[in-house]
């Protein structure tokens, strides 16, 4: 394979973190830590541990004796975050890789490949048992048959098959009518290969699926959802917005790797009454709120204080993301007395959903947003589904703006010149149309 040499170097673009204004966001992101450093003594004990994509069913390793999982998504923010992911991709291109591969999947590869754990945030990730992963992309299989190889172990691959139904207004039906709107074959398909995975995980860890259990968990995982979807349903009514973005994606995203805890059910629950109080206080980030904006796609993982930097300029709030609106639409399931198939329902078309221009603008609507900034990365597919995000929010008369960088890869992203853009944005296309 021909190198290739980097010639992106980074420059020095203020990468900032962001003010934490919310208690329940700090007490998350130290359990995030806690119990990091937890599992790590767990596992030098011996006991097996799964790297899982987003995507893929986490509560099945919760059921087996909480066989410890990391989700990539959420290591590649963790890196991207303490700022190595420069680093790591350039250690990438030098062995060869190209340039313009998916970064947000890929980080955690890099991560590996680098096998200095010295170096890796909070001591790095452990040898895995077990990789899984969601099919949901052409690079998905090679990007995780490599890291399996760089760990030497096991890659269980789930199938990601096309929607048999294209269900309109989804979001109205999904958790009672979940079968209906993903529809039978392809659940057929997803609770076979669950039980497949379930199988080839008591056989390898020696535990033992409980049914009892796993029931017990979805209904939890429930009723934290219903929290995080009266967050949703309160922040887009109230004026000022009482919380901000970043601690809206830090504490979600945290919580959403322990749903199905009493952890997570406690702490969801913190989180609304938390934001409650202020909303019934008057509390905002931002008293001379004038602009509300939001934003598409992934989290801006190596700079969360971007969000909070148009607030003194312009009074423009960045008030939403799909991180919360997805806990509150798409993971809710009336299970109708069969767990394992309504589990099955949650997870398959999760990328759908989110890419589908109709739910992204009747949350824009239900927000009352001036207007939408879209983080589009050339390497993932996902720029795809932007197109059409952006062509029907325009229609409806919510101006748009494109940023065309990298959610974790910071060599990207050049601070002053896409701040210019997004101010130039505001001022032409936000209050220019008011």
């Amino acid at each position: 394979m021909k190198k290739i040499k980097n010639t992106n170097k980074q420059t020095n673009p203020g990468h900032k973190r962001s003010v934490k204004q919310l208690k329940v966001s700090a007490i998350t992101s130290e359990y995030q830590k806690e119990w990091f450093r937890n599992t790590r003594k767990r596992l030098a004990a011996g006991e097996p541990f799964c790297l899982a994509n987003a995507d893929t069913p986490h509560e099945i390793f919760l059921t087996m004796d909480d066989i410890p999982f990391v989700a990539t998504q959420w290591w590649s923010a963790i890196i991207s975050a303490k700022q190595m992911s420069a680093y790591y991709f350039d250690k990438m291109n030098e062995e060869g890789y190209q340039k313009n591969i998916c970064r947000y999947c890929t980080l955690p590869l890099a991560c590996a490949m680098d096998h200095h754990p010295v170096k890796a945030p909070w001591g790095g990730l452990p040898n895995p048992t077990l990789i899984l992963a969601q099919l949901s992309c052409d690079e998905q299989t090679k990007i995780f048959e490599q890291m399996a190889h760089e760990y030497n172990c096991k890659f269980f691959a789930l199938e990601y098959p096309a929607p048999a139904p294209n269900y309109p207004r989804w979001w109205e039906k999904v958790e009672n009518d979940w079968e209906e709107v993903i529809g039978a074959q392809a659940l057929d398909l997803r609770v076979e290969e669950l039980k497949e995975l379930i199988r080839f995980l008591e056989t390898t860890t020696a535990r033992t699926f409980s049914y009892k259990k796993f029931g017990e968990i979805m209904e939890l995982e429930n009723q934290q959802e219903e929290y995080l979807k009266k967050i949703r349903d309160l922040l887009a009514k109230v004026r000022p917005c009482p919380v901000g973005l970043p601690d809206q994606l830090a504490t979600t995203m945290n919580l959403q790797w322990h749903r199905g805890t009493q952890w997570g059910l406690d702490h969801a629950k913190m989180f609304y009454e938390e934001i409650k109080n202020k909303a019934d206080k008057g509390d905002s980030v931002c008293k001379n709120e004038k602009i509300r904006l939001m934003w598409i796609g992934r989290g801006l993982w190596h700079n969360t204080a971007f969000y909070q930097y148009f607030e003194k300029q312009y009074g423009a709030v960045f008030t939403n993301s799909m991180y919360l609106s997805i806990a509150a639409d798409g993971y809710i399931r009336n299970p109708r007395g069969d767990y394992l198939r309504a589990l099955a329902s949650r997870h398959m078309f999760m990328g759908y959903c989110l890419r589908d221009p109709e739910w992204q603008l009747k949350e824009a609507l239900n927000y009352g947003v001036d207007g939408a900034i879209m983080i589009v990365a050339s390497n993932c597919i996902d720029s795809v589904g932007n197109m059409f995000i952006s062509m029907t929010l325009e229609k409806a008369g919510i101006p748009v703006l494109p940023i065309y960088a990298d959610a974790v890869d910071a060599r990207e992203w050049d601070d002053e010149s896409i701040k210019a853009l997004v101010s130039k944005f505001i001022e032409e296309r936000c209050i220019g149309s008011k």
